[in-house]
Formats: structure tokens, sequence, C-alpha cells
């Protein structure tokens, strides 16, 4: 009985481990240069067993997009419905991408460059995610112009000019880079802010 409570639990584990290592790989190989089989060897298992996990390489790319997508728009969602400002909502977003990129920076590359290998229907759906991503964001920072709070511009500009200076995060930031995470996101704040603030 013991061990039927068990099993679960140590499959979710296995799958977890699974997607963990397989976004470090795509990070260094890419999507099109990672087999099953690097990935097996990477988590100590028969590419065989690897299957009792997962059901394909495809899946798993679907897995780790769908996860970052979903914690950046769960987590803007929470953002939007305080009552703060939207110069603080607009900190808190900066701040949500930056701790994603520092937590779980491998998944965070691949959700940023192999989404595009995605199967025709996962990749559209994918794109429609982003799109409602971009657009929460957006209004947030039209909805700070119309009230006074930022500086009138176009708000594509804004929104993608924000983002841009987000992604790069991921290309250059690491442990042993001498900067602290808090530091990363007050120079950021700073930086980004400064160009919207009235």
């Amino acid at each position: 009985m013991e061990e039927n409570v068990l099993t679960p639990k140590i499959k979710i584990n296995k799958k977890e481990l699974i997607l963990c290592e397989a976004a470090m790989l795509f990070k260094e190989k890419g999507f099109g240069g990672t087999s099953m089989r690097d990935l097996a060897e990477k988590v100590g298992m028969e590419a065989a067993s690897m299957y009792n996990h997962i059901k394909s390489k495809d899946e798993i790319l679907e897995l780790i997009c769908f996860k970052i997508a979903n914690q950046y728009i769960s987590q803007l969602q929470e953002i939007e419905s305080t009552n703060q400002t939207f110069q603080e909502k607009l900190n808190a977003i900066i701040g949500l991408h930056v701790q994603l990129i520092i937590e779980d920076s491998a998944s965070v590359s691949v959700a940023n460059n192999d989404w595009k290998y995605l199967s025709n229907d996962k990749k559209e759906q994918y794109k429609q995610t982003r799109k409602s991503y971009e657009k929460s964001f957006a209004n947030i920072i039209e909805q700070g112009m119309q009230n006074g709070e930022f500086k009138k511009m176009n708000v594509s500009v804004a929104l993608f000019t924000m983002l841009s200076s987000l992604r790069w995060i991921e290309l250059w930031y690491k442990p042993s880079r001498e900067i602290t995470p808090q530091e990363l996101e007050d120079d950021l704040k700073t930086l980004l802010m400064k160009g919207l603030n009235n």
C-alpha cells in the first residue's frame, strides 16, 4: 500500500527532473540539436525508461513553454488585480521578469527562443498566450499614461522597449556577475521607469 502512495510522487519528481535537464540542454544545444538519448544520459536513465514519464521531445518543449507562459500570465493577473498605482504595477512586472529569469533562466530561454519548434496548433496557442500577456502589459502602460502617471508616447514603443530590455537578462545574467539579483532588479527599474515617469 505504501508503494502505491509513493509511486505517483516519484513519477512527478522524475518528470520535473527531465523537464529541468531538458531546458538546460535545449538552452545549450538548441531544441533541434538535442536528442532524447542526450537527455536520457543527462538524467541518468535509459531512453526507453524516460517514455514512462514523458511522451516525446515535442511534449517536453510544450510543457516548458506553457509552464513559463502561464507563470507570466498568472502573476501579471495578480499584479493587475491590486489597488497599486500604475507605476507600482509596472515596477512589480519588471520584478516578475527578473525573478523568473534568475529562478529558471534555462526554461525562460527555451520559451523565448525555441517556441517556434512547437507543433502548429500549439504554436498558435502559444502565440495567442503571448499576445494576451503583451496586451495586458500594454494596458497598464496605457492606463498610466491616461491618468498622468506616465508620459504620453506610443504604447507599443514603450511596451516592446521594456520587453526587449528585460529579455537580454536571460542571455547575460549568471550568478558570477558582480551584481546581486536585487541590484539588477533595482537598476532595471530605475532605467526603465525613468523614461516613462512624469
